[in-house]
C-alpha cells in the first residue's frame, strides 16, 4: 500500500460551502482572505503568480543511526553521580558533556509549484479561501471580466495533490507551469508532464531520493513542452495532479542500497489518476476526509450580552465574524471583540491539521507537522519529545482521531528497536529501552548535544516514558484489546524495564528511590548555595513520568490478565509486585517554600521563575495521577507564578492544565492568549505585533511557526467541556469541567472519554440540557453534570440518554 505523506495548507475552498451532518448546529467553519499574500505555509494563493511549497513527510537527510554509537559512554555515569552526591553540581553539568551524541537529521522541503497567469489585465474581487468542512481550497478572481477558479485538494485515498483550473469563458487558461526544489534536484519536461528527480541535501549515495509527476489533464487548448516547463495556451479547463514517492523504506533500510522503488512507486500512482475525473477525485478526497472530521461538531454561545471596550455584543455579532476575513477577525478578537466563531473554529482547525498530517505508517506528525518551506526548517524540523510531539497527539483521542495516532505505533516500536543499544551504550542498563530529548526519520534515540551542549536539554532519557502513555490512552479511548497486547503493553514494559534499572537508591535517604542524574527539561536551577545549573538528582519531571508510566503498566497488565492473558511477557499478575514496591519508593512531591509544587529534589528557586516549560506537573496533565488536594493546589500556585505569558505549545499546555484544575476563566483566558494575532513576514509591517500567538493563517505562532500550540489548543477545548478518568475499572465523566461564562450556551457532539465512551450534549445558563452517552463495550460509568452524579449501565453499541 502507497503511504500517505502528501498534504498541503491553504486557505480557500467552494464558495458554496459543502452542507454539513444535518443535526449538527456548528456554522460552516472556513478561513478566508479577500487580498493576495502569504497564506500559508504552502499555498500563497497569488494570481500572478500561484505558488505552492509541496511536502513529503519522508523526506528527511541521513540514514539509519550507527547503534554502536558512543558504546561505552556509560562509563561516566557513575562520575556524575558521585558529583552529584557531593553536591558538586558544577562538575555534573560539564560530566555531563561526555554522554552526549548526535544531533537529529533535518526535515526536508520536497520542492515548489508555480503557476504563473500569462493574461494581462488587472486583478479584482480576490477571494481565497480554505473549508475546514470539507478540506478543499479555493483561489477566485476576475481580470479582464474573466472570472477564473482554482481548487486545490491533497487526496489519502489518491496520494494525489490535485489543482482544478477554470474559467467562465472559453479558452481563457493561459498558464506556465514551472516545478524545482531547493535540494539537489533536475527536471524534465515531456508531454503533459513535468518529472523532477532529487535527493535530500547531503552525499547522494547516503541520501533519501525522491521522484516528483506534475501530470496535465486539459480540456481544449494545448499544452506546449518548454525546456522544464509545461505551458497551457487556450484552454478551457485543467486538473494538475501531482504525486511523489521518496526511497525511505524504513527506518532501519539504508535509503540508496536497500530505498524503496521510488521512481517506479511515483510512475504508478500517476498512472493510477488517469482513471478518474476532477469531480470524482474530489468526491473521493471529501468522502474520505469527513469521515473522521465530521464526527464532532461544536458550537458556542453566549446567553447574555457582554459588553467589551465600550460597545456590547450579542451572539447575532458572532455571526456576523463569517463575515471577516480570518485575518480581520484574528486581528479584532486580539484587540478584545469577542468571536465564539473564531473560537470553535480555532478548534476544528487544530482537527483538520491532525488529520491532514499524521495518516502515514511510523512517520508521525514532526514539530511542523509536514509543512515546512524553509530549506533548514527551525529546530530541525524535528521530533522533540519532552513535550512536542506528545502534545501533537493530545486531542487525537477525545477530539474522535484516533486513528490519527496511527503513525506512532510503528514510530514508538522504532524507538524501541534502537532505544535498547541507547539503553546499553549511554547508560549501561540491559532490560527495555529508552529514547531521548529529539528523534527523527530514523528513529535515533541517544542523548544529543554532540558533547557541546546544554544539559538542560541534551542529557533527558525519558522521552520513551513519556511517549508510550500515549499507547495506553489509545487502548483507554478505544478499548482495542489487541492493540494493548500485541502493541501497547510491550512497548510500555520495555520503557518500564529501562526505568527500574534507571532509578537508584539515594544514598543519603535511605529506601528512597530517584534517577541521577536528572534534568528538569529545558528549565535551570538555582542552588540554596547559589549555583546556577542544570544537572540534579531526583528531578520531580523524571519521577512523575515514571510515577505514571509505572502505574499505567500495572493496569495494562492487570487489565490483559483480566481479560485471560495468563502469558504475556510477565507471566502472572504477580508480577506486578516489585512494581508496585518501586512506585511506593519514589521521592515524593514536595511543596516549597511559596506554596507551589518543587520542581526539584530540595526547595530550590527556577532561574527563570516564569519558564515556558511545566514539566513537574505532568502528573495533573497530561497524566492522571496528581489528585491529592494539597499537591492541587500547589500546581495551581505554580501556574500562578508560572504567569500567562509564553509561547505556543506551552500556551496550549497551560490551558489544559487550568482546565483539569477546574479553573474555567483562566483555562479560556489563556485560550484567549493563544489567539494572539502575531505578524507574519518577521512582523514588519505599520502594524506589526509579536508574541506566542497565532498567525493570520492560524497556525500556533511559537514564533516561529510549531504547530503543537494548535493542537494544545484543540485538546484544551476538550478538556474544558469534558473530563474523564478511570480507576479500578471504573470510569468517571464530569460533564463541562470548566465551562467559562463566555460559553454559557452551546452543543457539542461527538467528544470522547475514557472507557469507550461517546459524549452529545447541549448547554444552557451553564447547564447540561440534554445529553446522551454511547459505550464501544458493556459497562457502567458515572458521569458528573449539574452538581448531581448519575451512575448508569451503558449496553454495546447502543445510544443512552444521560439528561
Amino acid at each position: 500500500m502507497k503511504k500517505y505523506r502528501l498534504s498541503i495548507i491553504v486557505s480557500v475552498i467552494l464558495l458554496t460551502i459543502v452542507n454539513i451532518p444535518t443535526n449538527a448546529r456548528q456554522q460552516p467553519m472556513r478561513l478566508w482572505y479577500n487580498r493576495n499574500g502569504k497564506i500559508g505555509a504552502l499555498l500563497y494563493g497569488g494570481a500572478d503568480t500561484d505558488s505552492l511549497y509541496l511536502n513529503d513527510i519522508t523526506l528527511w537527510t541521513g540514514q539509519p543511526v550507527d547503534r554502536n554509537e558512543d558504546a561505552g559512554a556509560s562509563q561516566w555515569i557513575p562520575k556524575i553521580r558521585e558529583a552529584l552526591f557531593n553536591e558538586d553540581y558544577a562538575l555534573a553539568d560539564s560530566l555531563q558533556l561526555h554522554v552526549q551524541g548526535h544531533n537529529s537529521q533535518f526535515y526536508q522541503p520536497l520542492g515548489m509549484l508555480y503557476i504563473d497567469d500569462c493574461n494581462a489585465g488587472s486583478i479584482t474581487g480576490y477571494h481565497r479561501e480554505l473549508s475546514l468542512d470539507s478540506a478543499v481550497a479555493q483561489v477566485l478572481y476576475s481580470r479582464n471580466n474573466v472570472v477564473f477558479q482554482r481548487e486545490y485538494l491533497a487526496s489519502n485515498p489518491d496520494k494525489v495533490i490535485a489543482v482544478h483550473l477554470t474559467a467562465n469563458k472559453a479558452r481563457s487558461i493561459n498558464v506556465d507551469l514551472r516545478l524545482t526544489s531547493q535540494v539537489p534536484h533536475h527536471v524534465k519536461a515531456s508531454q503533459n508532464q513535468l518529472t523532477m528527480l532529487g535527493h535530500a541535501i547531503g552525499d547522494e549515495k547516503n541520501s533519501i531520493h525522491f521522484c516528483s509527476i506534475l501530470r496535465v489533464f486539459n480540456n481544449g487548448g494545448s499544452v506546449v513542452v518548454s525546456d522544464s516547463t509545461l505551458q497551457l495556451r487556450d484552454v478551457d479547463e485543467a486538473t494538475l495532479c501531482f504525486v511523489n514517492a521518496t526511497s525511505f523504506n524504513g527506518f532501519d533500510k539504508h535509503p540508496v542500497t536497500e530505498g524503496a522503488d521510488y521512481i517506479n512507486d511515483a510512475t504508478d500512482m500517476a498512472w493510477h489518476l488517469v482513471n478518474f475525473t476532477w469531480p470524482q477525485l474530489r468526491e473521493r478526497h471529501i468522502a474520505d476526509y469527513r469521515q473522521y472530521y465530521s464526527r464532532v461538531q461544536l458550537e458556542l454561545g453566549k446567553s447574555t450580552k457582554q459588553k467589551v471596550a465600550g460597545r456590547t455584543f450579542s451572539l447575532s455579532d458572532d455571526y456576523e465574524s463569517e463575515a471577516m476575513t480570518t485575518d480581520e477577525l484574528l486581528k479584532a478578537y486580539s484587540d478584545g471583540r469577542p468571536s465564539t466563531y473564531l473560537e470553535t473554529l480555532y478548534f476544528q482547525y487544530g482537527r483538520y491539521l491532525l488529520i491532514s498530517c499524521s495518516r502515514t505508517p511510523g512517520v508521525p506528525a514532526n514539530l511542523q507537522g509536514l509543512w515546512t518551506p524553509h530549506k533548514w526548517s527551525p529546530w530541525r524540523g524535528n521530533y522533540t519529545v519532552n513535550i512536542n510531539l506528545e502534545e501533537n497527539y493530545w486531542p487525537a483521542f477525545t477530539a474522535n482521531l484516533a486513528e490519527m495516532a496511527m503513525p506512532l505505533d510503528g514510530f514508538v516500536k522504532a524507538l524501541s528497536e534502537n532505544g535498547r543499544y541507547t539503553a546499553k551504550n549511554y547508560y549501561g542498563i540491559d532490560r527495555g529501552w529508552c529514547s531521548s530529548h529529539n528523534s527523527d526519520i530514523w528513529a535515533m534515540t541517544n542523548p544529543v548535544g554532540e558533547k557541546n551542549e546544554k544539559p538542560e536539554w541534551a542529557n533527558w532519557n525519558l522521552g520513551g516514558a513519556w511517549l508510550v502513555n500515549t499507547l495506553w490512552e489509545r487502548y483507554l479511548f478505544t478499548l482495542d484489546k489487541e492493540y494493548l497486547r500485541n502493541v501497547a503493553f510491550p512497548l510500555m514494559k520495555g520503557a518500564a524495564d529501562f526505568c527500574l534499572d534507571w532509578l537508584i537508591e539515594n544514598p543519603k535517604k535511605t529506601g528512597e528511590l530517584i534517577t541521577a542524574p536528572s534534568t528538569s527539561p529545558e528549565n535551570e536551577y538555582v542552588t540554596d548555595k547559589g549555583y546556577h545549573g542544570m544537572t540534579c538528582y531526583g528531578g520531580t519531571a523524571d519521577l512523575a513520568i515514571i510515577r505514571e508510566l509505572l502505574a499505567n503498566t500495572i493496569a495494562a497488565h492487570k487489565n490483559l490478565v483480566k481479560h485471560g492473558d495468563k502469558q504475556n511477557g510477565w507471566g502472572i499478575v504477580d508480577d506486578c509486585i516489585p512494581m508496585n514496591i518501586t512506585l511506593n519508593k519514589l521521592h515524593p512531591y514536595t511543596i516549597g517554600h511559596m506554596g507551589d509544587l518543587n520542581e526539584w529534589y530540595y526547595d530550590w528557586d527556577d532561574f527563570d521563575p516564569k519558564h515556558r516549560h511545566q514539566s513537574h506537573l505532568i502528573g495533573l496533565y497530561p497524566g492522571n495521577h496528581l489528585t491529592d488536594v494539597n499537591l492541587l493546589k500547589a500546581c495551581k500556585e505554580t501556574l500562578i507564578q508560572k504567569g500567562d505569558k509564553t509561547t505556543g505549545w506551552s500556551t496550549g499546555w497551560r490551558i489544559n492544565l487550568w482546565a483539569r484544575l477546574g479553573e474555567a476563566e483562566q483555562a479560556y483566558h489563556i485560550y484567549q492568549k493563544l489567539l494572539t494575532y502575531v505578524s507574519p513576514d518577521n512582523y514588519r509591517g505599520p502594524d506589526r505585533r509579536r508574541s506566542g500567538g497565532t498567525y493570520p493563517n492560524l497556525f500556533d505562532a511559537h514564533p516561529p511557526f510549531q504547530i503543537d500550540g494548535n493542537f494544545g489548543g484543540t485538546a484544551g477545548v476538550c478538556e474544558m467541556l469534558l473530563q474523564s478518568s478511570i480507576t479500578n475499572h471504573t470510569t468517571q465523566i464530569t460533564l463541562l469541567p470548566a465551562l467559562p461564562k463566555e460559553w454559557q450556551d452551546g452543543s457539542v457532539s461527538g467528544l470522547c472519554a475514557r472507557g469507550g465512551f461517546e459524549i452529545d450534549m447541549t448547554w444552557e445558563d451553564g447547564q447540561v440540557k440534554t445529553a446522551r452517552i454511547y459505550g464501544k463495550e458493556n459497562g457502567t460509568v458515572t458521569v458528573h453534570f449539574n452538581h448531581i452524579s448519575k451512575t448508569i449501565k451503558i449496553k454495546k453499541g447502543k445510544w443512552k440518554n444521560i439528561q
